[in-house]
This record gives C-alpha cells, structure tokens and sequence, in this order.
C-alpha cells in the first residue's frame, strides 16, 4: 500500500494550526487559564469573595500578567529596541524577562497576603517567577522555548493541584498534557527552536512548578 507525501496545502495548514495553537497558548496567557481553571474545578477555594470581586481578581490577573507584558513589548518594538514583537533574538528578550519576572513576582506576593483566595496560586506564582529566572539566565546561552516553559509549568501545576487537594481530575490533567504535547509539537513545525530548546523549557517549567510547590507548600 503506497502512501502519498503530504502536498503544500496540507503543510500551510499544518503551519498555521501550529501558528493557532502558539498564539492561544501563548506564556503570558498561561496564568490566566490556570486561576480560570481554579474557579471552574475548586470554586470552593475562593468561599470568602463575592462574584463582584472573583471577576475583578481574574480581571486584575490578566491585566498584571498579560496586559502589561504584552504592552511592554509592543512599547519595546516601537522603541526600535527590539525588530520585531515576536522577539525572535536572545537580545530582544531579556528586557521583556525582567518585566515579566517583576509582575510574576508581585503575583506572588499577593498570592501570599490574600487568604480569600485558593493556597495554589502561591506555589504556582512562585513557579513562574522561578522559571523567568531560570529562562532569563538559560538565554544568555541559547533561546529557551518560553512557550514551552509555559504549557509545562501549567500541566505541572494541574497535576499538583490536584496533589494538594486531594482530588481524582483526571480528564483536566489529560487536556493540559495533551495541551503540553500540541504545543511544543507546534514549536517544532513554527519556530525556529532546536529540539533542545523545546526540551529544555519543558524541563524548566516543570521542575520550577516542582520546586515551588515545594518550597511555598
């Protein structure tokens, strides 16, 4: 039985399921997906807010993690400090880290000064801010995949939240794997990653997650 070789067509769809995929599970909507994922499956976890108030965390939440970074690096291509908004040099995204870093960070210490809201996100914030250290430092040596550290750290924290409360989730757990597994399938096809970059930001994302949950639980 002969098997025929993909034609242009099914490549351009591929490209651009693979483009759809980067952009929907970009890193800096990670965060927003993962408290959505909170209020959806543990909305026990935030008893002691009003509806009013559980809208104005997630709003502040994708105002602080993607807004601004997002904002940040529209600011820096119009600048002229970076070519392009997709950041494609080591270069163009160091400053970009370092923004990021400080939002994940007061994430974080909100996350530790608002008892009215689920444990996890203090390991979760945590999580993230670790792996934007780690990313920073890695990309003076080679451009780590950020979508990677992102799916990454997001499954790692759906498995362990589940860990923390002690609950069976698993069709949540299988769709951030299968997520995790698209996503980076999507930077092979996209990006112009090495397969060590890829590797090396799941790593990142994961063992980060590891650690925090660690350390902050």
């Amino acid at each position: 039985m002969s098997t025929q070789p993909e034609t242009p067509n099914h490549n351009i769809v591929w490209r651009l399921l693979g483009k759809l995929l980067s952009y929907i599970f970009h890193p800096i909507f990670i965060p927003s997906y993962f408290f959505i994922y909170l209020i959806l499956h543990f909305p026990y976890a935030f008893a002691g807010i009003t509806a009013w108030q559980l809208k104005m965390r997630l709003f502040g939440v994708v105002w602080l993690t993607a807004f601004f970074p997002a904002f940040a690096v529209f600011l820096l291509w119009r600048l002229k400090f970076s070519e392009s908004i997709f950041l494609r040099t080591q270069k163009e995204r160091i400053v970009p880290y370092i923004i990021t870093m400080f939002f994940y960070w007061w994430m974080y210490y909100l996350s530790r000064n608002f008892p009215d809201q689920p444990e996890v996100l203090k390991f979760f914030f945590m999580g993230v801010f670790l792996a934007t250290i780690a990313g920073l430092i890695i990309n003076n040596y080679a451009k780590i995949s950020m979508h990677a550290m992102g799916v990454g750290g997001f499954a790692t924290a759906v498995i362990l939240t589940s860990f923390f409360y002690e609950v069976a989730n698993g069709i949540p757990i299988s769709i951030a794997l299968i997520i995790a597994g698209l996503v980076c399938t999507a930077r092979f096809m996209v990006s112009n990653h090495t397969v060590k970059e890829i590797y090396t930001g799941l790593v990142v994302g994961i063992i980060s997650q590891l650690i925090a949950y660690y350390v902050a639980m």
